[in-house]
């Protein structure tokens, strides 16, 4: 069957359970996953609890690359997932179950690379790491103990990822052309610069605020043309300021 993504990376961010590394390895293996990057591991990754519990999984241990920080371990790929255990009952808070992304992402045409941000076993992704996301994942489980071991979530998304790669291939699909994670962060480091200078924003509030429109526009699963679009109007204001 025809997979509506390749290159898919699994990526863990200062992950401390050498068991925990060992298990993601094997999972790698068992859904044929593209590489596993791991930003600053608070763990020996190549200690024998580590290679105990890969066992064919080894490779992804032995290959892994390591990262100082999300920016560099995602701004290469198309499309960027991230976990949340925690629940936010805020009204920006926006979360999807696995099943929906993994159906969202099944009506699409390929989706070149495809990253899946699993946070720290203690403390998951901050709120920034997690706007740099497309997409926000949240398992559903009780109540009175949400929170999942980070290996057992890893292994709950990757089979409903799979399930995507049994699409029907008579349905019509959608072309996907999300603008990438990079693209939106540098525009709005463009925007939130600009903002300031023409005195819509102060510095000491400005990450506040420039935070949710850009929840907005993640929401609004905008395109690549559109983030052009936005950004050129952004050189276009800052071209009025320098020369006028």
């Amino acid at each position: 069957m025809e997979k509506s993504f390749t290159n898919l990376k699994v990526v863990l961010v200062e992950p401390k359970g050498p068991l925990n590394v060992g298990s993601i390895a094997r999972l790698c293996a068992n859904f044929e996953v593209h590489e596993l990057r791991i930003i600053s591991p608070k763990c020996d990754l190549y200690s024998l609890e580590a290679k105990k519990m890969a066992l064919k999984g080894q490779k992804y241990l032995d290959k892994c690359k390591i990262f100082n920080n999300l920016e560099q371990a995602i701004f290469d790929c198309d499309l960027v997932l991230a976990s949340c255990g925690r629940v936010d009952k805020s009204k920006d808070s926006f979360f999807e179950s696995p099943e929906d992304i993994s159906n969202w992402i099944s009506s699409l045409k390929q989706i070149n690379n495809l990253a899946i941000v699993f946070g720290r076993e203690d403390r998951g992704l901050t709120n920034e790491e997690l706007l740099m996301a497309h997409r926000i994942f949240n398992i559903p489980s009780s109540d009175n103990y949400p929170s999942l071991n980070l290996s057992h979530a890893v292994s709950i998304i990757l089979y409903e990822l799979n399930k995507s790669s049994k699409r029907d291939l008579h349905k019509d699909l959608i072309a996907f052309d999300l603008a990438s994670s990079k693209q939106i962060n540098q525009s709005f480091l463009e925007i939130e610069e600009m903002l300031i200078r023409v005195g819509y924003l102060l510095k000491h509030t400005s990450r506040a605020k420039i935070s949710k429109f850009k929840k907005y526009i993640l929401r609004a699963n905008t395109s690549i043309h559109e983030m052009n679009i936005l950004r050129g109007i952004v050189h276009q204001i800052n071209w009025f300021l320098n020369n006028s």
